[in-house]
């Protein structure tokens, strides 16, 4: 990058955290109220940033979309029950924030998880007074890959969306990036389906390692 961003925009599962554990354990607890087995933990972690639409169509398959959609609010109350109970930081992004901590960069998170589940997550790592700015799947009537969340964001902040950068894991966020006219880095480490090419998204960066982003700010 020429010059330093004004603010370094995250997206939240696949990308800081890895929330598969707390996620699979939601759904394995709707699936045996419906007397069926456990799903298979390797096939919905692929999904997993494709939000909880995308859980249950893997762990319902046999389900029509608007049966799935009433599992839904269900689902997300089971996990809101345990947000980061075995959830981790994906290896790196705590020196990662420490660093952009340490330069005077604000960072933030722009997720399509609910607002409220989003920050229940933020509570549990201990980031409330650090993060400087949060936008949910339903803080706005948009989500991504909609720029509106991303260009909240930057409102929020008072800066432009040119001025900030956003990591993101999915496909999704580097079409709301593109769509804001924010400059974007591709994660290599989050979750992705077979076929998932993120060196095809387009995003002006990719970075392999949740380390290499300070790498790629002057």
């Amino acid at each position: 990058m020429a010059q330093a961003p004004a603010a370094v925009l995250f997206d939240l599962d696949g990308t800081l955290v890895d929330s598969a554990p707390d996620l699979a354990r939601a759904t394995n607890r709707l699936l045996a109220e419906h007397g069926r087995p456990p799903v298979d933990y390797a096939r919905l972690r692929s999904v997993v940033s494709k939000g909880g639409r995308a859980m249950l169509a893997v762990a319902f398959p046999d389900l029509d979309e608007a049966a799935r959609e009433a599992l839904l609010p269900v689902f997300l109350r089971y996990y809101g029950e345990g947000l980061a109970v075995e959830s981790v930081l994906f290896d790196g992004v705590d020196a990662l924030l420490a660093g952009l901590d340490a330069r005077g960069l604000r960072w933030g998170i722009v997720t399509n998880k609910p607002e409220g589940l989003a920050r229940g997550v933020v509570d549990g790592f201990g980031w409330r007074t650090r993060c400087a700015v949060l936008v949910g799947g339903d803080t706005l009537p948009t989500r991504k890959p909609d720029p509106g969340t991303l260009l909240h964001a930057c409102a929020a902040l008072g800066i432009d969306a040119a001025d900030a950068l956003y990591v993101g894991d999915d496909l999704r966020d580097v079409q709301a990036a593109r769509a804001a006219g924010m400059p974007c880095v591709a994660a290599l480490w989050g979750y992705r389906e077979d076929g998932d090419d993120p060196h095809r998204w387009e995003a002006e960066h990719v970075a392999a390692h949740a380390g290499d982003v300070l790498g790629l700010l002057p």
